[in-house]
C-alpha cells in the first residue's frame, strides 16, 4: 500500500468516530427525555382583534385589557399596533373573555368592551368600535 493511502486510511479511522459522536450523543439525549403525556400541551386559542374609530379607520395605540369573564382583574394587557390590531394567546378550553379598550370615559359611561368566546384551539376575531367622544377622551 502506498504511503499516502496508508496515511489517509489512518486519519479516516480516527476522524470517523469523531464525526459520528455528536449525532450519537444527540440521539441518546433525545431518547432519555420523558415524553409528554399531553401531546397538545402547546395548543392555544387566539383572540385577534381590531380597534376601529369613526369612519371605519383603524386606531393605533389603544390600550387593551383582556380577562376571563369570571375574573375581575385583567390577566393580559396589550396595545393596538399601527394597523389597530392586537392578538393574545389564551388557554384552550371553553371560556368567555372580556376584551376592553382601556380608555378614560366620562362619569357614568362604561368602557367599550366585547366578549370573545373560545371553545377549543381556534382563532376568535373581534372588533372594538370607538365613537368620536370615546376617542376624544382617549
Amino acid at each position: 500500500m502506498p504511503t499516502g493511502t496508508r496515511i489517509r486510511a489512518h486519519y479516516a479511522s480516527f476522524l470517523l468516530p469523531l464525526l459520528i459522536l455528536p449525532f450519537a450523543l444527540a440521539a441518546a439525549s433525545y431518547a432519555a427525555q420523558p415524553q409528554s403525556s399531553n401531546p397538545n400541551k402547546n395548543d392555544y386559542a387566539l383572540i385577534y382583534g381590531t380597534v376601529w374609530g369613526p369612519g371605519d379607520r383603524p386606531i393605533a395605540g389603544v390600550p387593551i385589557k383582556i380577562r376571563r369573564a369570571s375574573d375581575k382583574k385583567a390577566k393580559w394587557e396589550l396595545v393596538s399596533d399601527r394597523s389597530g390590531e392586537f392578538a393574545q394567546r389564551v388557554p384552550v378550553g371553553k371560556m368567555d373573555y372580556i376584551v376592553e379598550a382601556d380608555i378614560k370615559m366620562p362619569k357614568g359611561k362604561a368602557k367599550p368592551q366585547v366578549t370573545a368566546h373560545v371553545d377549543d384551539n381556534e382563532r376568535e376575531d373581534i372588533s372594538i368600535h370607538l365613537t368620536q367622544e370615546e376617542l376624544a377622551a382617549h
